[in-house]
């Protein structure tokens, strides 16, 4: 199959993520607004061209004031850095359908290669006739190698925000002409 372009269907797709709260549970979140430019052979994704933009201002953990709080000058500070980006610089396939996805992340002012463990889910026509195809990444991210370095002190040792950030996305896919 050669490379088409595929839009993101942001109604069936989603990226969340979580973090460790207090050494002892999960904070966990979403990002709601996102967007990314894929030209790609979904049967073969190792010349595929991903890009990948998430606006920071879309943040929910299902508190309001937490939330603000991550978007202040403590953490995102998204009045000077809106949004993280991803640009695919690598990627190799490690098995059926399974990827090893490198590329440049921007967050906070900071660029570092990163890389993810990507699937192709499948690929299918919707009852409106449209080609549609799905995948899913994991990955994680320090936040202190992004300049994220705000925390506080356990008095029982430790500390209250954990540094590794957990990345789960789902993508569903539209064909365009």
């Amino acid at each position: 199959m050669a490379k088409s372009q595929w839009t993101v269907d942001p109604t069936h797709s989603s990226i969340d993520f979580s973090v460790k709260h207090m050494m002892i549970a999960k904070v966990k979140g979403s990002f709601h607004t996102f967007e990314a430019n894929i030209a790609a052979d979904a049967y073969d994704l190792t010349s595929a061209d991903i890009q990948f933009s998430i606006d920071l201002n879309s943040i929910d953990t299902r508190n309001s004031d937490r939330d603000n709080h991550l978007r202040s000058a403590d953490f995102f500070e998204i009045e000077k850095y809106p949004a993280l980006t991803f640009q695919a610089t690598a990627i190799t396939k490690t098995d059926d359908g399974e990827y090893s996805v490198t590329g440049d992340v921007s967050l906070h002012g900071v660029t570092r290669s990163e890389t993810f463990a990507a699937a192709f889910e499948g690929a299918g026509k919707d009852p409106w006739g449209n080609e549609k195809v799905g995948f899913s990444a994991t990955g994680s991210l320090k936040r202190s190698d992004y300049g994220l370095t705000y925390n506080a002190a356990l008095e029982t040792g430790g500390v209250l925000i954990g540094d590794e950030v957990k990345i789960f996305i789902e993508i569903e896919a539209i064909q365009q002409g």
